[in-house]
């Protein structure tokens, strides 16, 4: 256990739980390690509560709240169920960014079977029997097979670039 007051802009390694003592003089800092990817648990302590005090605290992202001075009764409560709140926060996060990655890779592989569509004139199973055939061939995944065809096609398209016409409009 450290304590540091001011408090410090970024946290020694391996930090899991922070009590920070919201005051008047804290309230400007920006503290970096509340923006990170897996933050640790933040418990604010606050001796008063108005409007900007509930800002700070909000912007913190703190998982619980114990009034000052910390008593001993419901510390043990704040400290589980903070825990508990930001662990879950984390898996969600987690969650959500595999689910964007899937999402974004579908997209690509849909890209991808619309510009074999279009230059190899098959249906959209054959572009995607196509697309699957190479990864498999390469030991790579449908994903990287896609990105690298729609990374060709717009190599390859880069020397087709729009004139204006007479009227000044693309063509």
């Amino acid at each position: 256990m450290q304590a540091f007051w001011p408090p410090v802009p970024t946290l020694p390694e391996g930090t899991d739980v922070v009590f920070l003592a919201v005051q008047p003089e804290i309230l400007q800092f920006e503290f970096d390690w509340t923006k990170a990817e897996n933050p640790p648990t933040c418990i604010a302590v606050v001796n008063y509560e108005n409007p900007t005090i509930v800002d700070t605290v909000l912007r913190l992202g703190a998982k619980a709240v114990l009034p000052a001075p910390v008593r001993s009764f419901g510390l043990l409560s704040a400290l589980v169920i903070a825990r508990t709140l930001n662990g879950q926060i984390q898996d969600q996060a987690r969650r959500i960014r595999k689910l964007e990655a899937k999402l974004n890779g579908a997209r690509c592989v849909a890209e991808a079977k619309s510009i074999l569509m279009r230059t190899r004139n098959v249906s959209e199973m054959q572009a995607y029997d196509l697309i699957r055939d190479q990864a498999m061939s390469k030991r790579v995944t449908t994903e990287d097979i896609a990105a690298a065809i729609i990374n060709a096609n717009e190599i390859l398209s880069m020397g087709v670039v729009p004139r204006p016409d007479r009227t000044g409009d693309l063509n």
